[in-house]
């Protein structure tokens, strides 16, 4: 596969009407429009958008795609009859062709002037959408502003990309201030920092060209559809310096998962999912040895990398893509457990832990998990554990694996020794001591075949990438 395809990337953006952005998203020369109309003048041939959306074919690296994008310029975007059936069109030629669709949204939502058949429009593509989720990629990149039905369609799909220009909500500024008498901005009731932490959406990007690229690269690590496999690149090294380097050697001390993660990845490239929201999860994208990954791992930078209902959620929706995608995945763990307290309870964490659960134990992708510094509790189950099927499951040699931290357990089992101890804090750090070389070393998990295999640190690229090839499908 070639990346040469594609137009360079231009320091002063040009401000791309619908068809740009078609162009902008597809390799140069490949795109075919569907239902939009051509009219000549002395220009040559230019495309005028169909009932204000432009629909075409075309190839992202030499691999098929059909996309469409609205024209908010022709009556503000909004989707009547004939705009649903060229978007609707779109969907089936894509079905048919097993290929991924792209979207560039930006509508007022339903045509008033058409009424019911509006709405009905909206109908019959979220249906389309529905029938191809799971089957072919589907993105949303979101341009201007997108109401109602607007809205709905791009969080059908898979991955939606917003531009900071953008905003996307059901019901307007205008509407809450009738019906609430509140005053508030597009931006700030739906712009993409309102989505970008709530989940909505997945990628935010400063402009329509940029968007278009993150398209590009994030159906790079995708297959065409699910039973094809996804497209591999050559091998590159990762960054150079040994994981553990950035992890602190005490428990309570922090730091960023993500730089672990660029020290196992080809070229360090990570293509991050859902930064902005339950940012004490990572999820994305990248490479090991030129094949993709999908990597989940706890953060400890942000809430020590404890899980709680919001983690849950951007967890199980993330390894339910790649399961579907075929995408096999790599699971970091260096997480103290699930967030207690009555807010957390309040707010369903056992209905979304076991939604992250039930993702992990379905899935049917190569799954290889890797214990960092600490996994304890329901929180080391629900990280892909050997017995929730994880295919491999390493340690490094100072992880700690257990149903909880040694000084909170020594607390609970030998309460009364503590309490009738002369100095109970002298008396409880020797327990912990004890409890923690004989219950949460790693060798007692290793011992018993809860952990396959502990490696050193600077072994572990070398470890993962046999690990993924060994569990490698053949032709």
């Amino acid at each position: 596969m070639s990346v040469a395809l594609a137009p360079k990337l231009r320091t002063s953006e040009p401000v791309l009407d619908a068809l740009g952005r078609l162009e902008t998203l597809c390799d140069r020369g490949s795109l075919e429009l569907i239902r939009s109309d051509v009219v000549s003048g002395a220009m040559g041939e230019k495309a005028r958008p169909g009932d204000g959306v432009v629909a075409g074919a075309g190839e992202i690296d030499g691999r098929p795609v059909f996309c469409y994008a609205q024209d908010a310029g022709y009556a503000g975007g909004s989707l009547g009859e004939q705009h649903a059936n060229t978007i609707v069109r779109v969907l089936e030629l894509a079905d048919k062709a097993r290929a991924p669709v792209v979207s560039f949204v930006s509508s007022a939502g339903a045509r008033m002037q058409e009424g019911v058949a509006a709405l009905g429009g909206y109908g019959r593509i979220f249906r389309r959408i529905v029938k191809l989720s799971g089957r072919v990629p589907q993105v949303s990149i979101i341009t201007g502003l997108s109401a109602g039905g607007g809205a709905y369609s791009p969080a059908l799909t898979d991955w939606v990309v917003m531009t900071e220009q953008s905003s996307m909500f059901l019901t307007g500024p205008g509407v809450v201030r009738e019906a609430l008498g509140e005053e508030v901005t597009a931006e700030e009731l739906g712009g993409a920092r309102v989505h970008e932490r709530n989940g909505v959406c997945h990628f935010v990007a400063p402009s329509d060209v940029n968007a278009a690229y993150l398209a590009r690269e994030l159906l790079g690590y995708l297959p065409r559809h699910r039973d094809a496999r996804p497209p591999v690149l050559p091998g590159r090294p990762p960054l150079g310096y040994d994981p553990s380097v950035p992890v602190p050697a005490d428990a309570r001390c922090v730091y960023d998962v993500r730089e672990v993660i660029r020290a196992l990845v080809d070229g360090g490239e990570l293509l991050e999912v859902s930064a902005g929201w339950a940012r004490n999860l990572v999820t994305g994208f990248a490479r090991i040895n030129g094949r993709s990954v999908g990597v989940v791992a706890n953060q400890p930078r942000h809430l020590g990398g404890i899980i709680d209902a919001d983690a849950s959620q951007k967890g199980a929706r993330f390894v339910t893509k790649c399961n579907a995608f075929g995408i096999p995945l790599l699971v970091l763990v260096d997480t103290p457990g699930y967030m207690p307290g009555t807010r957390q309870e309040s707010a369903g964490v056992i209905r979304f832990g076991a939604g992250f659960v039930h993702a992990f134990a379905e899935a049917e992708v190569p799954r290889i998990t890797l214990i960092l510094r600490k996994a304890f509790g329901g929180a080391y189950i629900t990280m892909n554990s050997k017995d929730l099927g994880a295919d491999y499951v390493f340690a490094w040699p100072n992880a700690q694996i257990g149903v909880m931290a040694a000084k909170s357990a020594v607390g609970i089992i030998h309460r009364r020794d503590l309490a009738a101890a002369d100095d109970p804090e002298a008396e409880r750090d020797a327990l912990a001591e004890r409890y923690a070389e004989t219950q949460l070393c790693p060798r007692v998990a290793a011992s018993t075949g809860y952990i396959d295999e502990l490696i050193a640190p600077a072994e572990t690229r070398s470890r993962l990438a046999w690990a993924f090839r060994s569990l490698e499908e053949t032709e």
